[in-house]
């Protein structure tokens, strides 16, 4: 087995501990034992805090949920704060819990890393640093009006080839220019130049480290978090003038967030107070690309997707670029530094994956317990004819149609709850196998396999309906918190607990299950065909002015 420690089996380590004896060194089986880092996972629905041993295991966990607050139809917001404090409860509950129940000592806690929701749109006084209101999160479609307008812009055109990403409602760019344009309180502190700018990871990295109060102020972000403002260029990893131009941004009237390297020792401060006070923060990755690192997919043609509260398929496709023909974003997948080239991804995401489940259980009553949603499911042998294009917040990738909405096509007499319950999980697997088709059509290369997690991939009769309706085999690993692994993995690269990728090339692969296609591919291609037939009939449901009526 690939030791993990930096040093060869049975080998000493060259660090020194600081908690042995003077000229001791730690083996590298002892390393899986001593040393610990700390993983932040802030999501759209719950905020966690996860301690993984030196081998990649996890041995503690906190978790809350979080509330999200829909004030109009269209609107998603979360309180700043609330976040906050989420984030500080978990790691607090988290290692006093693991030192009382388990032995830990929290002078073993090496570095925390961060993962989070991107894309969500946090802004905040620079000289109080308290938030200005709200944060706008990822899925929010107000700025629907807005987009038509920037399309028409001269030079809309020509953004993708840039950033990566096409005019949407997903990206911060969006969500900043719309609360310039809207929030009194905003727009004061832009044009007194106290405006301050961040996704969820600036926002947190900033507060952990003591906020405006510090001694020294941290407000940074990286460059997986970056590329989905819209503000940043992909090949130079800097905010790009143009971009800024083309929004309207004065960099003299806003502080944005510096970028760095998601993975770096002093880049991200330290946590100021509490259990971990002292403790570097040290790696940083949106929560995605901190998907594709928990999964190892560290050579070009790797996949992974993530079935969370959306869906996001990344592909590796190495220390270049991509710019998608085809729907797709094109994004970093991980910077991590020490002169390492970044590392790119093509990207397809999907509004709604878990909260299709979620909007079953709290909208409509299907049940108590959203686990038993896939139980329902699989209680039918198929849909029923039942099509359910989930487009909550319109589609994203490879559609784009910001003018759809949740729509059920081929209800009969027939259909039950288990019926819609299967065609709401089958959403996502068709969704994901039109992203595969134009990954394919991008890279000229077919996928192996495609490596799962997230929430939903628990749901074994999803699983199957993925890998038949996209009729590839689908490899699930039975530990699961790939995300949050993820971000460790950058925070332990930061200070030695890895060194080298190659390092890692065992972590998490006990256990695993590979779901291959049963369908016949025929068959496969019909309901794919239906599906689309189903997306182009939502099309077109939201018109301007409709909500005065």
């Amino acid at each position: 087995m690939t030791s993990l420690s930096g040093s060869a089996p049975g080998q000493p380590r060259q660090q020194e501990d600081e908690h042995l004896p003077h000229g001791i060194t730690e083996t590298a089986a002892e390393l899986a034992h001593n040393w610990f880092v700390g993983s932040i996972d802030q999501g759209t629905t719950s905020s966690r805090f996860l301690i993984f041993d030196g081998a990649g295991n996890p041995v503690a966990m906190r978790q809350l949920e979080l509330e999200n607050l829909y004030p109009r139809s269209g609107w998603h917001e979360q309180d700043p704060l609330t976040i906050l404090r989420s984030v500080e409860e978990c790691i607090e509950g988290c290692v006093r819990e693991w030192e009382e129940e388990n032995g830990g000592d929290r002078r073993r806690i090496r570095a925390v890393g961060l993962t989070n929701q991107r894309e969500t749109t946090v802004v905040w006084d620079r000289e109080t640093g308290e938030p200005l209101g709200n944060a706008v999160v990822w899925p929010d479609t107000r700025t629907s009006g807005l987009v038509r307008e920037l399309r028409s812009r001269e030079g809309a055109g020509e953004l993708t080839e840039i950033c990566g990403l096409p005019l949407s409602t997903y990206p911060s760019s969006v969500k900043l220019l719309w609360l310039l344009q809207n929030d009194e309180r905003v727009k004061k502190a832009y044009d007194e130049g106290r405006l301050a700018f961040g996704t969820v990871d600036s926002w947190l990295i900033y507060r952990l480290n003591g906020g405006a109060g510090a001694e020294k102020v941290v407000h940074v972000t990286d460059g997986t978090n970056a590329s989905r403002t819209m503000f940043m260029d992909l090949r130079t990893l800097q905010y790009d003038d143009r971009l800024l131009k083309f929004f309207g941004i004065d960099r003299e009237k806003i502080a944005l967030p510096r970028i760095v390297p998601s993975s770096d020792a002093e880049a991200f401060g330290k946590i100021a107070s509490g259990v971990l006070a002292g403790v570097p923060i040290t790696g940083c990755l949106g929560d995605q690309s901190s998907a594709l690192v928990g999964q190892c997919g560290f050579k070009p043609g790797q996949a992974k997707n993530t079935y969370g509260t959306g869906c996001f398929l990344l592909y590796n496709v190495g220390e270049e670029p991509v710019i998608s023909k085809n729907g797709l974003l094109a994004t970093v997948a991980y910077d991590f530094g020490k002169g390492r080239k970044p590392v790119y991804a093509l990207e397809g995401s999907i509004a709604v994956a878990g909260s299709g489940v979620n909007f079953l259980v709290n909208n409509l009553g299907f049940s108590d317990d959203p686990s038993r949603i896939s139980e329902l499911a699989e209680s039918v042998e198929d849909s029923g004819g039942l099509v359910f294009v989930t487009a909550f917040s319109g589609l994203f990738a490879p559609y784009w149609i910001d003018d759809a909405q949740g729509t059920l096509f081929g209800m009969t007499q027939y259909t039950t709850k288990a019926h819609i319950a299967r065609a709401t999980l089958e959403a996502t697997c068709f969704q994901t196998r039109a992203i595969l088709k134009a990954m394919e059509e991008d890279s000229g290369h077919k996928l192996e396999r495609i490596a799962v997690d997230g929430g939903l991939s628990n749901s074994d009769v999803c699983m199957q309906a993925q890998a038949d309706i996209a009729q590839i085999p689908v490899d699930r690993p039975a530990m699961r918190e790939t995300t949050a692994l993820g971000a460790a993995v950058a925070a332990g690269l930061a200070v030695g607990v890895w060194n080298e990728l190659e390092e890692l090339d065992d972590v998490n692969k006990i256990g695993r299950r590979m779901f291959t296609p049963k369908m016949p591919e025929k068959k496969a291609e019909g309901l794919f065909e239906k599906w689309n037939r189903a997306v182009e009939m939502s099309r077109g449901w939201v018109r301007e002015g409709d909500e005065k009526n």
